[in-house]
């Protein structure tokens, strides 16, 4: 079996789980959407692996990370939710491959999926940083940070 066929046969299982483990981890992003919206989410993200896999291409996922960190940051997702979301899948996708791939070509299977995902993770986070540069950081205290160092220094 190779990756396109293995991902195709199943999909449906695998955004399943991805929902399910997903929903126990109780992201609160996820949790606002619901159930539907989630495995929506999930389905598109597995169908551009899906899509980048047939045209062995990179643009779709490339495309698709930037679309969902604005959306998700407009939204008030949390950057480690979204990459929870991904790592779940590609996690899934793995066991399967390990299940039914030759060993002769896991190399070749997991690159290509690695790559994929890979490139989209990091995509989306710099999109993230990108966005959360031109906003003003609540969170962020460097007065703090530094200051610590000081009083370490000064014992």
């Amino acid at each position: 079996m190779n990756l396109l066929t293995l991902l195709e046969k199943h999909q449906n299982e695998i955004v399943e789980k991805a929902y399910e483990e997903i929903s126990t981890v109780k992201l609160k992003g996820y949790s606002k959407v619901g159930k539907e919206r989630t495995k929506t989410k999930l389905s598109n993200l597995y169908k551009k692996v899906i899509e980048c896999v047939k045209k062995k291409e990179l643009i779709p996922m490339l495309n698709y990370t930037e679309k969902i960190a604005k959306e998700r940051f407009d939204n008030g997702f949390d950057l480690y939710e979204v990459q929870t979301a991904i790592n779940t899948l590609e996690e899934l996708i793995w066991k399967k491959i390990f299940c039914e791939i030759k060993p002769a070509k896991l190399a070749e299977t997991l690159g290509l999926l690695s790559t994929i995902l890979g490139s989209g993770k990091d995509n989306l986070a710099r999109t993230y940083v990108a966005l959360a540069s031109k906003t003003k950081v609540t969170t962020l205290n460097l007065h703090n940070l530094f200051g610590g160092t000081e009083s370490i220094a000064g014992n």
